[in-house]
């Protein structure tokens, strides 16, 4: 089956184009003398995270335990890295219960959270790895200075039933200089009081192609790599042909010469801009914009005739690839113009 016969609104993954970006980003790691450790969120499948460890990646990303007990009940894998605060009972005996069943290790920022994880993990035989969450310059959570850190890392080396194991943070982007310089003064004063800092888990889609500007690292967490999409290609990091998501449509409306509308709204193309003109890039068609969403439908104009007409079925490159598989029960494996399968979306909705 071709996949231009699909009903549509689609989600079409090329299987082929996904394996490339996974072989050579994790072949870019080794040369670097990095440890990769893909996020799951991007593509929330099971089948795809173990793509990613067969080539080489040492353990997965998730945000949120719902994603990790997914992954580990529909998926089978075991070594799972949880980058967000942990609070309430509810979700400490879930972790618990996680921890038992694979390797698993969680970061935090706060000591109201640590003595959480303390309180809930004292008993048991192994202790849980705890990262210390830095905010360097993102602004969102992390602690805000390297004193911080090392006062967090003696916290949780100092409590039963935790391990400290390192650093982690989501980098700003383009600001790599100063990501170092908060973590290496951060290692520097942590080791200096007694306690080992083991990883440095960095990451970020943005600037994955230049890792050697922040050389204190040694694990690099990353997403949409695997698909990629338009605010990668936008910033050139990858090449239209890189771009394995895209978003198969049907033009519904042609109101005026100017104007057409299909038939993937917000609903599947999201609303996310990323400070770019327009919601999406139209394959062969650079001269149109995808102007506005509504929830069912996207407005395509040109400044000239759109050229499009009912019936006619477009692709779509989505602006955040990562919010598109959290729209949908299932996506559609191709490799080239072929339908492969449909293919349910494993880990779409787990949000606590």
């Amino acid at each position: 089956m071709n996949y231009s016969e699909l009903d549509t609104p689609a989600v079409l993954i090329d299987l082929a184009v996904t394996g490339s970006n996974i072989k050579n980003y994790q072949k870019y790691c080794d040369e670097n003398g990095l440890n990769l450790r893909p996020h799951i969120k991007t593509h929330k499948i099971p089948e795809l995270a173990k793509l990613q460890l067969a080539a080489g990646a040492i353990g997965i990303t998730c945000q949120k335990v719902s994603e990790a007990e997914a992954m580990l009940s529909k998926g089978g894998i075991d070594d799972i890295l949880i980058t967000y605060n942990i609070y309430g009972y509810s979700k400490l005996q879930r972790l618990l219960q996680l921890s038992t069943r694979c390797n698993l290790s969680v970061v935090a920022d706060n000591s109201v959270c640590v003595r959480g994880l303390s309180e809930t993990f004292k008993k048991q035989d192994k202790p849980l790895q705890v990262l210390v969450e830095c905010d360097t310059g993102a602004l969102r959570c992390g602690v805000v200075t390297p004193e911080e850190a090392f006062l967090l890392a003696q916290e949780i080396t100092d409590l039963p039933g935790l391990k400290f194991g390192g650093l982690m943070t989501y980098p700003p982007i383009s600001q790599q200089e100063k990501v170092n310089h908060f973590l290496e003064a951060s290692k520097k004063l942590i080791e200096e009081n007694g306690i080992t800092v083991d990883i440095v888990s960095i990451g970020g889609s943005p600037n994955m192609w230049e890792v050697e500007k922040i050389p204190v690292g040694t694990e690099y967490r990353i997403g949409t790599y695997i698909y990629n999409d338009r605010s990668l290609l936008e910033r050139k990091v990858c090449r239209e042909e890189d771009c394995a998501l895209t978003v198969l449509t049907t033009v519904v409306s042609t109101p005026t010469p100017q104007r057409a509308v299909v038939d993937a709204g917000s609903k599947v193309l999201t609303t996310d801009l990323f400070g770019l003109a327009g919601h999406g890039h139209v394959i062969d068609h650079t001269h149109l914009t995808i102007s506005q969403l509504s929830e069912e439908h996207a407005c395509i104009v040109s400044d000239g005739e759109t050229g499009l007409s009912i019936g006619q079925k477009v692709r779509i490159i989505p602006n955040h690839a990562c919010v598109v598989s959290n729209m949908v029960d299932e996506v559609v494996f191709i490799e080239g113009h072929k339908v492969l399968k449909s293919q349910t979306v494993a880990a779409r909705g787990k949000v606590l």
